[in-house]
């Protein structure tokens, strides 16, 4: 056990720095938050200058208090200051049922004012504690020990995150072993941050800093949390809190206004704390149509950015054009601090222009899911997101030192997809298991320890066997707990789509009485974008047989909105990233296997099965569905470990090259050339052309092509 330290926003940091020091002398575990938490009284804000809980010396808030008071001084002003503390201390814990007894509270609360130099007596009958820094230690090693459920509950109560416990009650659950039973205890053991989600929550150092976890680890709750406590320190700053998927509106809204509640006892004002999609939108403001405005421009719509850039380059291409203008002139930064959620889907340029309107010392934050994108290592570095001086120098530095905010934070434990699921997710969306070569791999072997998984056999070296398996440390125990692996996911195979819709519906029909499960409990998630609609419609007309309400996310819904009230919440993967449900249901995941750009379509069914917090089932139907149905298979005989050879730098280049994200004219010319060639082999079978028909050329160029496939490996 160790004392971590948490560095928040301190008044004076070298005095802070020392008594942190102090405090380790005294607790050998524990939290020091330095500069946390803001509390709200009746008519005034109140900063704690450090806060220590610890199981060994309980709960203890300190001031540090200016000049040093003697028998000549009036100490009005000390007491007082420590009265409105503990005043506004008692009035938060008291709000937490966990830690009343009675009509009081369960513990004690400890307050200590910390001057430079030692003070004198205060006056008889004083209560609180008065010591200088020297004897901070020996103060709180005379005090009383707590119990361990009593310090989990402070530090949840401190951390506010009492409030992302779910505000259902459950109360359609009436059997104990039913899944929305589970779904309860589940909910009970999300209470408190780790020791890293602490460290990203409430540590903003002066400048940039990078926040990395797989899809789960917290990201969204530590930028609300975040959020909410720099709007509480600095209400007159204007904060922006950014994403891609426009279903994170609701999310994200509903998270900021807990938490300012927690420190403000009030609603967060929106108009300097704004929850902004990167974009924007003609009826709600976005990061990008703000910097546009300030810039005195309009801003461009998608369909301009299609037309002009291409589909998959348009928000790169419109940001591209602001950063054109900004090089003309010297723009006035708009915001204070800028908190990026989703950071793995925006284009550079984007960071490019978040950074000249930022002020200094530009606090820009950015959480990505490492991984989000499977054949990468990481986000592009900072000089390729931010971009070098005239010297080639970075303009945005990571580099830390010891005792200040960390600039570069990893999240290392996966809250939200079990160990089952997170491991198939990761084997099918490298194609661990599939026949023949990978289909994609990471850059750096070594971050495969970084997102928690543990090596069993073999090394993480290019070229050699390698054998992994989640580490325990990397999720949390309700999950083996409570779930059962053969139960968390489910194959499903099927001769034809309307099979599986049946199959699928019949089964959110029991999940809805016999499971005991809540409609936005489940999501099913079509992995084809641009088929959506369609498609949701034919599998909503399915539900309806069994009295089921549906609905597409953002068709004839809220775009900023996933889930409605009793209804089944269905969305391509665009709209599902960023999101989760305990029951998640993948459509058609044949899709993952078949036709062009090989990649996309692999991360695709990855981004699906990382959606579910509980349980999954992968479902689709026809030929294609068996080469999917083989590979989750061997990942569930190999025990969820994953098992094969590290890829070269080589032999990554060439998977990428091969798998590589086509353009639409490749797609067409590639269908227009598998098409003709299919004409000429039916024709050569029917006999109506023979081989020696053919050109010489033509015949000995196409066999060289089929030698150098059989030797190169291809089926």
């Amino acid at each position: 056990m160790t004392l971590d330290v948490v560095y928040g926003e301190t008044r004076n940091r070298e005095i802070a720095l020392q008594l942190a020091a102090e405090l380790e002398k005294a607790a050998s575990e524990g939290t020091v938050y330095l500069g946390y938490p803001v509390l709200a009284s009746a008519d005034d804000t109140i900063y704690v200058d450090a806060l220590l809980i610890s199981k060994e010396h309980g709960f203890v808030a300190f001031q540090l208090a200016e000049g040093v008071p003697d028998a000549n001084v009036d100490w009005s002003k000390y007491v007082s200051d420590q009265d409105r503390l503990f005043g506004a201390l008692e009035s938060h814990l008291g709000r937490y049922e966990a830690l009343r007894k009675g009509r009081h509270l369960a513990i004690e609360i400890q307050t200590v004012s910390v001057f430079a130099s030692p003070p004198g007596d205060p006056p008889a009958g004083t209560e609180g504690r008065y010591c200088d820094i020297d004897t901070v230690a020996q103060v709180v090693s005379s005090l009383n020990s707590i119990d361990e459920s009593t310090e989990r509950a402070l530090q949840a109560a401190i951390q506010r995150v009492t409030t992302i416990k779910p505000a259902k009650r459950r109360a359609k659950v009436t059997r104990e072993n039913s899944r929305g039973a589970v779904l309860k205890e589940i909910e009970k053991g999300i209470a408190n941050l780790d020791r890293w989600q602490k460290r990203a929550a409430i540590e903003t150092p002066d400048g940039p800093q990078r926040i990395r976890g797989l899809a789960g680890s917290g990201k969204t709750v530590v930028l609300a949390l975040k959020g909410a406590y720099l709007h509480a320190q600095h209400p007159d700053w204007r904060i922006a809190i950014t994403f891609q998927s426009r279903a994170l509106y609701q999310q994200l809204e509903d998270l900021v206004t807990r938490f300012s509640f927690e420190h403000s006892n009030d609603k967060p004002d929106f108009e300097r704390l704004q929850i902004l999609h990167g974009w924007g939108s003609p009826s709600r403001d976005g990061v990008y149509s703000s910097i546009a405005r300030a810039l005195g421009v309009t801003p461009r719509d998608f369909n301009y950015a299609q037309a002009t850039f291409g589909r998959d380059d348009a928000f790169r291409g419109i940001c591209a054009e602001l950063l054109t203008l900004t090089a003309q002139n010297d723009p006035k930064p708009i915001f204070d601090a800028l908190l990026i959620d989703e950071a793995q889907d925006f284009p550079p340029e984007f960071f490019r222009l978040v950074y000249r309107f930022t002020k200094d010392p530009k606090r820009i934050v950015w959480a990505f899911d490492e991984l989000q994108k499977l054949s990468e290592a990481a986000m592009p570095n900072t000089d390729e997101l931010f971009g070098t001086t005239s010297t080639g120098d970075g303009l945005v530095s990571l580099s830390e030192k010891e005792g200040e905010a960390r600039r570069d934070i990893i999240l290392p434990v996966c809250y939200r997809n079990s160990p089952w699921s997170l491991v198939t997710a990761h084997a099918v969306g490298l194609g661990i298991y599939r026949e023949g070569d990978l289909v994609q791999h990471f850059d750096e072997p070594q971050l495969w320890t970084d997102i928690g998984y543990q090596v069993l056999s073999g090394s993480l070296d290019a070229g050699s066997f390698v054998e992994l398996e989640r580490a325990q440390t990397s999720y949390p125990p309700y999950f083996a707990d409570l779930l059962d692996p053969a139960d968390a996911v489910v194959l499903q195979s099927f001769a034809n789509e309307a099979e599986q819709d049946s199959w699928v519906a019949a089964q959110i029909a029991a999940n809805l009485e016999a499971d005991e499960l809540e409609p936005d409990d489940v999501l099913v998630v079509v992995p084809d974008a641009y088929t959506s609609k369609p498609r949701s419609a034919r599998f909503a007309r399915t539900l309806v047989q069994h009295g089921i309400d549906s609905h597409l996310a953002g068709v004839g819904t809220s775009p900023d909105q996933l889930f409605v009230r009793d209804s089944i919440a269905m969305a391509h993967i665009h709209r599902a990233k960023g999101n989760e449900a305990p029951m998640v249901y993948v459509l058609d995941s044949q899709y993952a296997v078949q036709g062009p750009n090989l990649i996309t379509r692999r991360n695709t069914l990855f981004t699906a099965i990382t959606r579910s917090r509980a349980w999954v089932r992968i479902c689709g139907w026809g030929d294609r569905m068996t080469e999917v149905s083989k590979e989750v298979e061997t990942v569930r005989k190999a025990g969820f470990r994953l098992q094969f050879t590290i890829p070269t730098s080589e032999q990554l280049a060439e998977l990428r090259r091969i798998h590589r994200d086509r353009t639409g004219a490749e797609v067409a010319s590639m269908k227009r050339a598998t098409r003709n060639a299919k004409e000429l082999l039916e024709a050569v079978e029917r006999g109506e052309v023979d081989i020696e028909d053919l050109p010489p050329d033509l015949r000995s160029r196409l066999l060289r092509l089929i030698r150098e496939g059989l030797s190169d490996g291809a089926d």
